[in-house]
């Protein structure tokens, strides 16, 4: 089942749901328009998806936010950042949390997740990459941190991922700079977790999904939530944590032998 909404198209074939962004005639910028359509369509599945793919039309991933909606002629067009500016702070930073919904929405679903970067992955891009669990990567993917290269800093729930995903110090750099991270790079540094030629892209995803879906899909949400946990927990807690998620595991694989 495939269903066209505003700059998006979601596909959903059995466990797989696809989202792609669809304005490869702009580089699929983005903005606050699809950005909504993007968590209606998230909200819309249901619990036999167990896997998200998120990627790009036109071997573009994402150029980013759409900087037109900054200009202050067009004020009062759908989705325009200027009428967010002319709210009070607190009306501005509940805008923004909605603009975040759909990146939290990946981030924290029951699905696991999977950002397929082709081409240019900026800012909000980037950001939407780094929603997700697991990022695949073909050789021609450029990661760039845009924000403060215009003043702004990274606002759509991609600070903490980054941060775990390759640490402090080389985030820090990463985002202040504003500088490029290619393919190579970002497979190095944890980024990604794979990296093939862009003929190879879809097999990949293919292997990579059949994978993810090849286990029970308790145990896999399971594992996923103890790891994603993990570091903000001591050893004793992630223990407990260990013991509390396996007992129902445990009877329930019993009963399935007995």
């Amino acid at each position: 089942m495939t269903e066209q909404h505003t700059g998006i198209r979601v596909t959903v074939d059995g466990a797989v749901a696809t989202l792609t962004l669809d304005r490869p005639e702009i580089r699929n910028a983005q903005d606050p328009v699809m950005w909504a359509a993007m968590a209606d369509a998230i909200r819309s599945f249901d619990d036999t998806v167990r896997v998200v793919v998120v990627r790009g039309a036109g071997g573009t991933f994402s150029a980013g936010l759409n900087l037109r909606l900054l200009d202050p002629a067009r004020t009062g067009e759908p989705g325009n950042l200027v009428d967010v500016v002319a709210l009070s702070d607190e009306g501005a930073r509940h805008a923004i949390g909605v603009f975040q919904e759909p990146f939290a929405l990946l981030a924290d679903g029951p699905f696991l997740t999977v950002a397929v970067v082709e081409g240019h992955a900026i800012g909000a891009g980037f950001q939407l990459a780094l929603a997700c669990d697991l990022r695949l990567a073909a050789d021609s993917a450029r990661f760039c941190m845009k924000e403060p290269a215009l003043g702004l800093v990274p606002d759509l729930a991609g600070t903490k991922p980054l941060v775990d995903a390759v640490g402090y110090a080389r985030a820090l750099e990463i985002c202040a700079t504003a500088r490029t991270v290619e393919a190579d790079e970002a497979l190095r540094l944890g980024l990604v977790q794979q990296c093939v030629p862009a003929a190879e892209v879809d097999d990949a995803l293919a292997a990579l999904v059949g994978a993810l879906t090849a286990h029970d899909a308790v145990a896999v949400r399971e594992t996923r939530e103890l790891l994603r946990a993990a570091p903000g927990r001591t050893a004793r807690e992630q223990r407990l944590a260990e013991r509390t998620a396996q007992v129902p595991l445990l009877r329930r694989a019993v009963q399935r032998l007995g």
